[in-house]
């Protein structure tokens, strides 16, 4: 039995909680995940995986086996990147996991790690705030680019500021295009409670961005009910490309829209709202070579410059 093997297959039916899933992530048949944890099992002399038709979570051996594995997998993972990478050259894997409305700027910090450090392979996911919190907790993640505010007291995390991101009402240029103009127009600033009295597309109830916009909508005294809802960033944007509709959109995705002449972006404003989002990694690990040279970009000014420049549409 490959035991490192075996524990990755255990590490990966807790990320993925369905057999399949799992199996499907390892590159493996469901048969053969089954049988490694029946021998990692057996190898332990525990029942680590409870018995049903359906994955239905671990024991309480299984549960420490877990913990044990998670940190065997990140020990490894360490030693390969120490003796793969030179003193200036880090090498190896990069796990970064971002909240979708930081999909653009976490691409963006990948593509300068990976020039500054061309042996680095970042591994860029789209996840919940929810989902990035357990994956670093997990160590299945190295680093999280989300809204930082939600940790609280949270000890054992380390945070790194980005950028602070604003909202802006997002809908089809109500002014006939100017000869010679290019990109998104910048309209005048609008209040949140004139943006409610708009069809609008917003993300689903469950995304930590829509509670921030309903939260900004409450404050104004205004209630609202979108025409569309959805969770992905895409149909967010899109939607007021191809339609009638208009949708909040945090600067970021304004600023990776700004070719759509189209479109005109409006500040919003009454209430301000500005929401930290930075990096987040676990306070207690020891950091891998490819973590430490992200950690040296994302602290770098040159990087935070860049990173504020795109996350605030417009120039603004």
């Amino acid at each position: 039995m490959n035991i490192l093997a075996s524990l990755r297959y255990l590490v990966s039916l807790s990320e993925h909680q369905h057999f399949g899933r799992a199996a499907q992530a390892c590159h493996i048949t469901q048969p053969a995940l089954s049988n490694a944890l029946r021998a990692l099992e057996a190898e332990f002399g525990v029942v680590i995986v409870k018995r049903a038709r359906q994955y239905a979570g671990f024991t309480p051996e299984g549960e420490r086996v877990l913990v044990t594995a998670q940190r065997m997998l990140r020990e490894h993972e360490l030693l390969q990147q120490d003796l793969a990478s030179e003193a200036d050259q880090p090498r190896g894997r990069l796990r970064i996991g971002a909240v979708p409305t930081a999909i653009p700027i976490v691409a963006r910090f990948a593509a300068w790690l990976q020039a500054r450090h061309p042996g680095i392979r970042p591994a860029v996911l789209s996840l919940s705030s929810p989902e990035i919190e357990n994956g670093l907790d997990a160590l299945t993640l190295d680093l999280g680019l989300g809204y930082t505010d939600r940790l609280g007291q949270q000890s054992g995390v380390r945070v790194l500021p980005q950028y602070s991101e604003q909202y802006f009402l997002v809908r089809r240029d109500r002014q006939p295009a100017v000869a010679g103009s290019v990109g998104m127009r910048r309209g005048e600033p609008m209040r949140w409670v004139e943006a409610a009295a708009q069809p609008l597309c917003l993300l689903t109830p469950e995304m930590h961005n829509r509670s921030i916009v309903d939260s900004a909508f409450a404050l104004a005294g205004a209630e609202v009910t979108p025409v569309i809802e959805t969770n992905s960033i895409l149909t967010l944007s899109l939607s007021v490309v191809a339609g009638e509709v208009c949708s909040v959109l945090p600067g970021a995705l304004v600023g990776a829209a700004l070719g759509y002449a189209e479109l005109e972006a409006h500040p919003l404003v009454s209430p301000e709202v500005r929401t930290p989002i930075g990096f987040m990694l676990t306070q207690a690990e020891r950091p891998s070579r490819a973590l430490a040279a992200a950690l040296a970009l994302a602290q770098d000014p040159a990087w935070l410059a860049h990173a504020a420049a795109h996350s605030g549409a417009l120039g603004t």
